[in-house]
């Protein structure tokens, strides 16, 4: 909290900050307070050395046990992922508050004692630290097949020793013996690096005058050979040469190994100098012997008890206006919770395909319960993403509902593979039969200009085929002619629909999906000619009136919801378009639960066996009031007739038949003489004779 207020002050004084500690609030603490210099340990090492000593000795299930507070919150999410790519399972999450009473923390360490001898990772401030091993010592978790890793104890920075280093040790322990009649305490890493950094600021500061953010950049580019070893930033923070992996014994420890920034796990480490660069370079692989609880030399099995674990809490909020995807009812006398709908269905059909993997691979029996994310008055308690901030913050296990899968709650949560369709679509009336429908894309002015620009351009082509094209020749007539019939014909059959975008049609989306008003926004429709309606029956209400009588002209929404409603209003209106731009519904986890990716597969296998499509049958057609059982509703609009475009057509052939008249006038003007004086009489005995003399001919 302390680092948070002087990283903001830093940033209003523009003055570099130096601090031991790290603002943990969020995975982008050094975008917020860029003045913010950390010489703390850096979290991106920490959880790849951890995650290393655990693959080192061959555990696959874990589980943790951190402070309840935003910094080690935040770390957790950070190691999870790193356990994660190294296909480590965190069996259990545990928390306890700095504030926790004694009873609580036995009470916790209870719980886990449930999932017997096994290998806890505990990341928390000395002081509750302390407490929590005192606890566990009384409760008989220190002793043989127990595996505690404590990250304060178990790793520390490394500072590989050096000349100077000696040197600076030895001037140290004679000043201090001089100046106080104190102990002279050991020079630990971070007094090393606080000494560094020291001198860079020293340097930063003899190279430019104080200017705040000129210091801060040129302190953050500081490179030079230090007394921890290399010493530089990256991101702001100060890049660790490597960890020491300590083994606790009793009230001493003793080093078992290193782990190096490669990612390596090593006995030993030595420094050799290439050119100007220090590196470190390992000699032996793995570690040394391990003491563990209860002075055994052998490593824990690292195995989870076969056991149900805690019942999970699944919260589910309540789908407003659309039941038929999640639905919860509450009995306030008998405080019953019960949850229906697709959701909830593809749910339960997910676990009940996982159980058996689950059973075989982990050894647990999941369990259950369903948590409305509801007041007492039946109203949602937050918007959905406040329910995924409430799974992060650890409330909950998990959240089922109409839940959209985007980027940014993936930060927060895991989520299983989508259970829906993709993507949203346009729902609009399927009829129109106004002959003149194709004029309404564009407004007056828009369709005067394009038939100037279209004439401009028949001029144009006029004036460059002319001189080389025939059909561009000849009488001025047909000139004239063969410039308004290409500029027409371009003019008819270049006419595209684009109806929604006029500014005299309004779309509609749904109040509660923030995500689809986002999609609306990227599509560019004016905030004014945007409508929210929350239900089906608005839905048809406001198509049905249309734009100019305070409805809309199309709704916007994504697939599954459109898919409910046109299973009640499939006769009068159906799907014109979709596009892929949502991920679908999908099922939030905690972050590092190791149900995720047995879920997923739960899901494929539900896709794949046809169980998904049935459910989505059974649940969309249920609630249908306006089509038969045997109708399916229509997912396209049907295609456009010849009647939709009799105006079109109408025009385009006038301006031919103009076109035509204008190049044939002039020439049967000229020719009228010969027309009026010509014999029918003489023309029809010509042709006689020809056929008599062929006929003679032939004989």
């Amino acid at each position: 909290m302390e680092t948070k207020v002087l990283g903001e002050l830093g940033d209003k004084a523009k003055i570099p900050i130096i601090s031991f500690s790290t603002p943990s609030t969020s995975p982008f603490s050094n975008k917020l307070y860029p003045y913010l210099v950390q010489i703390a340990q850096d979290e991106t090492s920490q959880v790849a050395a951890i995650a290393a000593i655990v693959e080192a000795f061959k555990w696959k299930n874990v589980i943790t046990i951190h402070e309840d507070s935003d910094e080690w919150r935040v770390f957790i999410l950070h190691l999870v992922e790193s356990l994660q790519d190294k296909n480590i399972h965190i069996a259990y999450k545990s928390s306890l508050a700095v504030s926790s009473a004694d009873n609580q923390i036995n009470e916790e360490l209870n719980k886990l004692m449930a999932f017997g001898p096994t290998v806890f990772i505990v990341h928390m401030s000395p002081i509750l630290a302390s407490r929590l091993f005192m606890s566990a010592k009384k409760l008989g978790m220190m002793k043989k097949g127990y595996g505690l890793n404590a990250r304060n104890d178990r790793l520390k920075s490394y500072v590989p020793p050096s000349k100077e280093l000696h040197n600076f040790t030895s001037r140290w322990r004679k000043k201090f013996l001089l100046e106080t009649d104190m102990d002279v305490m050991e020079s630990t890493p971070f007094c090393i690096f606080a000494y560094d950094v020291a001198w860079g600021l020293a340097k930063a500061v003899e190279r430019t005058r104080p200017k705040g953010i000129l210091l801060t950049e040129i302190l953050l580019r500081s490179k030079f050979k230090g007394l921890s070893g290399d010493f530089q930033f990256i991101n702001g923070k100060l890049v660790v040469n490597a960890f020491e992996i300590v083994n606790m014994i009793g009230k001493g420890e003793r080093r078992v190994g290193f782990w190096t920034p490669e990612g390596k796990i090593a006995g030993e480490v030595y420094l050799s100098i290439h050119g100007r660069e220090l590196s470190l370079s390992n000699t032996s692989g793995g570690l040394e012997d391990v003491i563990w609880p209860g002075g055994s030399a052998t490593i824990p099995k690292g195995s989870i008890t076969k056991m149900s674990i805690r019942k999970l809490r699944i919260a589910v909020p309540r789908s407003v206006g659309f039941p038929e995807l999640v639905n919860v009812d509450r009995n306030l006398q008998s405080n019953v919770t019960s949850a229906t709908g697709f959701c909830i269905d593809v749910f339960k059909a997910a676990i009940e395909e996982a159980e058996l993997e689950l059973e075989l691979e982990l050894e647990l029996e999941v369990d259950y319960e369903f948590i409305p994310f509801m007041n007492g008055t039946g109203e949602n308690i937050g918007s959905y993403g406040e329910l995924i901030d409430e799974v992060y913050l650890q409330k909950y296990d998990g959240a089922v509902g109409d839940i959209t899968m985007t980027a940014n709650r993936s930060l927060y949560v895991d989520f299983t593979i989508p259970y829906t369709d993709l993507g949203v679509g346009t729902i609009a009336p399927k009829n129109n039969k106004n002959m003149w429908i194709f004029l309404k894309p564009l407004t007056g002015d828009l369709w005067l200009s394009s038939a100037g620009f279209f004439i401009l351009t028949g001029i144009v082509i006029w004036l460059i085929e002319r001189p080389i094209n025939n059909e561009f020749q000849g009488p001025t007539s047909h000139q004239i002619g063969m410039i308004f019939w290409f500029s027409f014909s371009t003019l008819a059959f270049a006419h595209i629909q684009h109806q929604l975008n006029s500014k005299e049609n309004y779309i509609g989306y749904q109040t509660n999906n923030s995500i689809v008003k986002g999609v609306t926004s990227n599509l560019n429709f004016k905030n004014s000619n945007i409508r929210p309606f929350c239900s089906p029956e608005e839905y048809a209400n406001a198509l049905s009136r249309g734009s100019k009588k305070g409805g809309v002209s199309a709704i916007i929404d994504e697939i599954p919801y459109i898919k409910i409603f046109l299973a009640k209003y499939s006769a009068d209106y159906a799907m014109i378009g979709s596009t892929s731009t949502t991920n679908g519904f999908a099922f939030a986890f905690r972050k590092g639960s190791p149900l995720v990716p047995y879920m997923s597969r739960a899901i494929a296998k539900l896709r794949e066996n046809g169980k998904l499509m049935k459910l989505e049958h059974e649940w969309f057609k249920r609630q249908s009031t306006f089509a038969s059982e045997d109708d399916e509703p229509s997912s396209v609009v049907k295609p456009l007739t010849l009647d939709s475009f009799r105006g079109l057509f109408l025009i385009s052939g006038v301006s031919s038949a103009l076109a035509l008249a204008a190049l044939y006038g002039f020439k049967l003007y000229k020719n009228w003489h010969f027309v009026k004086n010509f014999n029918l009489r003489d023309i029809m005995w010509g042709r006689i004779r020809v056929v008599i003399e062929y006929l003679s001919i032939n004989n």
